[in-house]
């Protein structure tokens, strides 16, 4: 059946500056939000947009990303017409190789594309937190004639030296694009959300991979070619909460924003993020526990104190453990004595009793040795011993 515009979800990317977060899991896979993994919120866009058909391109430790996803269901994307589809790097008749960068891999899958017979394909990432209509972008594509829309975001001046910058004229159209410049000529960052007139896209995938010279990436060599080219590539702004939480400490930030309710709302029953259910029972707040400004998800049994923090499914806080600012993620264990201040503490980690992990800004006297500390899935910290400010720990402390 032909369809108006298909979804290309990329979600292969390694994360490496998510460090140990990512060292046996592809970045959309990573918890975030108490019941979330990154890849939710994309794919509840999709479907709140009315987009009921997407691509997830995986590649990188794509073994847990494959199962949360399965056939769509938590977000209505079980179909029998469309629906979303894994696809991951194959073989061919004239051999396979790994995606090579973001193009090659919605080159690779054209074939799957063109079953749908698209107008629009809209390619999006898979690991930022925001709430988007992809549907608004979309017409706005339509009503501008435009052959490449590119979603874009106003940011600060030192910001805008890490993103790809787009310069705009009056009526919108790009005119050059920027990658990370040291001195930009506007603070319009590039979402990395792109919605392309199919057979323009096409051809251009089809001539970036005839080039022995590209690095086969979107931002890098299909923008910069189109412009060129002199095809019509249109801003469209966005107003909204967006966060990038590709580092650690992005990632902690973007955690604590949720939790101060202004930044984005995950409450509200009109756009909902969807998720798989973990099928966990109730949380359990004992007699003694408290806690404060914080989200705590089904089957958590806290009986310590738990400030400023997000509490994901099945974690155990101890009575007398004290948790301040910090993610804990799922089935993690903080066992009597033990504190977790500044801190993502990763699925199945646990804490023994009198261990510290982690510091605030205070204890470490404002200096420059102050940084959120991590400790990797399944890890343990033994008892009585300390993870400082910053520290990554990938191995057991006994």
């Amino acid at each position: 059946m032909k369809k108006d515009c298909i979804a290309m979800l990329l979600a292969g990317g390694q994360g490496s500056r998510l460090y140990v977060l990512t060292a046996h899991v592809a970045k959309p896979a990573v918890p975030f939000g108490g019941k979330y993994r990154l890849i939710d919120f994309p794919l509840s866009n999709c479907i709140n947009s009315g987009i009921d058909t997407v691509g997830v391109l995986t590649q990188y430790q794509p073994h847990e990303l494959n199962a949360y996803i399965g056939t769509g269901q938590p977000w209505d994307l079980d179909r029998l017409d469309g629906g979303a589809h894994v696809l991951p790097p194959y073989m061919t008749s004239k051999g396979s190789e790994w995606y090579k960068g973001s193009a090659n891999a919605v080159y690779q899958n054209i074939g799957f594309i063109e079953q749908y017979d698209p107008e629009y394909v809209l390619v999006l990432g898979g690991d930022h937190i925001y709430k988007m209509d992809y549907s608004k972008m979309l017409e706005h594509h339509k009503a501008t004639g435009a052959d490449c829309t590119i979603s874009v975001i106003g940011v600060s001046y030192e910001e805008a030296k890490s993103f790809g910058i787009m310069n705009v004229n009056p009526d919108g159209t790009i005119y050059e694009f920027e990658e990370k410049p040291a001195k930009p000529k506007s603070t319009l960052a590039s979402m990395g959300i792109y919605i392309f007139t199919w057979e323009k896209l096409r051809k251009h995938l089809i001539d970036d991979e005839a080039d022995p010279r590209s690095v086969n990436d979107f931002g890098k060599n299909i923008i910069t070619n189109m412009l060129n080219a002199g095809e019509k590539m249109v801003a469209y702004r966005f107003s909204g909460y967006w966060k990038d939480v590709g580092t650690i400490d992005s990632l902690w930030e973007a955690n604590m924003d949720m939790l101060s309710g202004n930044e984005i709302d995950l409450l509200s029953p009109t756009w909902r993020i969807y998720s798989r259910n973990s099928a966990s029972p109730p949380h359990s707040v004992g007699e003694n526990a408290i806690i404060s400004h914080s989200l705590a998800a089904e089957g958590c049994d806290i009986n310590g104190l738990v400030y400023n923090s997000v509490l994901f499914t099945d974690v155990t806080v101890e009575q007398g453990a004290y948790v301040e600012y910090s993610i804990i993620m799922p089935g993690a264990v903080i066992k009597s004595g033990a504190a977790v201040k500044y801190a993502i503490v990763a699925e199945g980690a646990v804490i023994e009793g009198g261990a510290k992990v982690g510091a605030s800004p205070d204890e470490c006297n404002g200096s420059g040795d102050w940084g959120v500390a991590v400790v990797a899935s399944g890890v343990t910290v033994g008892a009585g011993k300390t993870v400082k400010a910053r520290d990554m720990i990938d191995a057991d402390i006994r």
